[in-house]
């Protein structure tokens, strides 16, 4: 640019009026100068710029700007197209034109420019304690308050509300449900889609509710809002509640397997103090019927409404003993460890059957016949690699004669309060007699 206006002005000396013979000096002087001064202010750029004074902002307020953008068309509305708009905030909140971080004071734009007959002038402020509270408040960061749960209250994840207690169903009526609690199993979106309104999206919430004491129920709801399906869920599963028998009040009355869809499960009823070792959704199950101990194993699919079906399918199947000793016509004898394995008679049909009645092919083992003849799939277990080892094998010839010993000490202190069984009575000779005690005079000796 400055080369070019150099140029110009050359060019203009070149060909000035001094060339021009016919003009005078004193006015050749005067032409001169004010023709090259009115020259070198012109320019290609503009000093100043056009503008617009009225732009798109400065047309529109604030509302008609905000309503812009958190409004959407009734026929988008309709499509579900309102949802996950911005919302309207004020800008300006806590903001105060002028403050800055320096308090100083602006004649004209935070202060008056004359105040009374005295004009104001620009000028540092004292600090005020109250204007620094409140721009640390504006500075800090604003966090959404999360609600915090126990880690007995947060359910199987502490951002999911699978897991988490919602409490008993709403009383109808005169009816209250004292003593239920309701489990959600479940919580997901689901979408559909309509001709009409588009794909429309739902939230879709699995709950169990029971009061531990063997009646529970549950059901599956869906809304438009989370809040509204879990109030249904749990109120539609107090209207379904069914009666689960239980064996002595804390596991199930004997092992079965059922299945649901491709979905199959093994229960194996245990002793008391086993505990709960299933899948997650099962021991919810388990708590809201009151099962205490238990072992589950699940087999193909794992969706988590077909194993709460096919759990609860397999619960209202089962039999009682005397249910099973008349289906067989057979008597049910039950061996326990504890007994000894001593055979002991828990039901008994009305009519026996005779040892000719019954077919070499039947099946006579207690567990196999509940379970219909299935096998639960499980890996075989193959020995430790040191068994393969020869010094293992000399070390189980050197201690064969003190297999099983403390076992068998324990359990005869168990079961006589003494080193002796039944036969001591009979062979008095094998009767362990007491150490004999050291007297005084062999202990100087030594």
């Amino acid at each position: 640019m400055i080369r070019t206006c150099l140029l110009r002005v050359c060019g203009f000396v070149k060909n000035s009026p001094r060339n021009i013979s016919f003009v005078n000096n004193d006015i050749h002087n005067l032409f001169t100068v004010d023709y090259i001064y009115s020259h070198l202010l012109k320019t290609h750029i503009p000093l100043v710029h056009n503008t617009r004074n009225t732009t798109f902002f400065v047309n529109k307020s604030a509302d008609e700007l905000w309503k812009g953008v958190t409004t959407v068309s009734n026929a988008g509305r309709q499509r579900g197209r309102a949802k996950g708009l911005a919302r309207k905030r004020d800008l300006n909140k806590g903001q105060i034109i002028g403050v800055g971080k320096i308090p100083m004071q602006f004649p004209g734009l935070n202060t008056p420019m004359i105040r009374g007959k005295q004009i104001m002038e620009h000028q540092k402020l004292p600090v005020d304690p109250e204007r620094e509270k409140l721009a640390k408040q504006q500075l800090r960061p604003m966090k959404s308050k999360q609600m915090k749960l126990s880690p007995l209250e947060r359910g199987w994840t502490g951002g999911h509300i699978g897991g988490r207690k919602i409490g008993p169903p709403d009383p109808i009526g005169e009816d209250t449900f004292d003593g239920f609690d309701t489990w959600v199993l479940e919580s997901k979106i689901v979408n559909h889609m309509t001709g009409n309104l588009g794909r429309k999206s739902r939230i879709s919430i699995f709950a169990i509710t029971g009061n531990g004491n063997g009646v529970a129920g549950f059901a599956l709801t869906k809304a438009p809002v989370q809040k509204a399906a879990i109030k249904m869920a749990k109120n539609k599963a107090g209207q379904r509640l069914m009666y689960i028998s239980r064996c002595k009040e804390h596991t199930v009355l004997h092992d079965f397997v059922t299945q649901f869809g491709n979905t199959k499960i093994y229960v194996k009823k245990m002793h008391e103090g086993y505990g709960l070792v299933c899948h997650r959704a099962i021991k919810a199950c388990c708590e809201a019927i009151g099962i205490k101990d238990m072992y589950a194993k699940i087999e193909g699919s794992i969706n988590l409404q077909h194993i709460i079906k096919a759990f609860f399918i397999g619960l209202l199947q089962q039999k009682s003993y005397q249910q099973l000793a008349d289906e067989k016509r057979l008597h049910v004898v039950e061996f326990k460890s504890e007994n000894g394995n001593y055979p002991e008679v828990v039901a008994s049909p009305s009519k026996v059957r005779k040892s000719e009645e019954v077919k070499s092919h039947e099946i006579l083992d207690f567990t196999q016949y509940v379970l219909g003849g299935k096998v639960i799939l499980q890996k075989k277990k193959y020995p430790p690699f040191y068994t393969k080892h020869p010094l293992y094998k000399t070390k189980l010839v050197k201690l064969e004669r003190l297999r099983n010993f403390d076992e068998t000490r324990i359990k005869l202190m168990a079961e006589y309060g003494a080193l002796h069984s039944f036969l001591t009575e009979k062979y008095p000779e094998a009767k362990l007699r007491p150490k004999p005690k050291r007297s005084e005079n062999n202990e100087t000796e030594e």
